[in-house]
């Protein structure tokens, strides 16, 4: 009988745990970062050995928890393989949310995805962009709730 108690206090325990330090880990940062891409007003790109990489979220405006259209497009060289994106917080490890993209043409590459919403309110993401063979770049931005 006191093995059937042991159980439901420690997930009752558990639970409480996560759940009271989770909001607490979600806004804690070990540095700000700067909002650098308005990808609400279209693409933002950066340069990752010697191509352009640019990103573009949709529908407009980005909202979190809803489906999101990622679009990656490469000028310069062919890609060897296809990109990903990787989305996260800044300062802190919010578990693995990767993007997988599939190439709609030579150099455009799209994939679905969510962004989820921080119990804490935070609006501030960062998508980092990994093209194999050539490295990543992130780009930072602010989601609406």
């Amino acid at each position: 009988m006191q093995a059937n108690l042991k159980t439901p206090l420690f997930i009752a325990v558990l639970a409480l745990i996560t759940f009271t330090l989770y909001p607490w880990a979600c806004s804690a940062t070990t540095k700000a970062q700067a909002v650098e891409c308005d990808v609400h007003a279209g693409p933002c790109s950066a340069v990752l050995s010697g191509c352009e990489v640019s990103l573009d979220i949709s529908p407009k405006p980005v909202k979190a928890m809803q489906d999101l259209t990622f679009t990656v497009t490469l000028t310069g060289e062919k890609a060897d393989a296809s990109p990903y994106v990787d989305l996260g917080m800044a300062g802190m490890n919010m578990g693995r949310n990767r993007v997988a993209l599939k190439p709609v043409g030579e150099f455009v590459f799209r994939g679905n995805g969510v962004i989820v919403r921080c119990p804490s309110g935070r609006r501030t993401w960062k998508a980092k962009v990994t093209v194999p063979d050539r490295g990543s770049v992130e780009f930072i931005f602010n989601v609406i709730y």
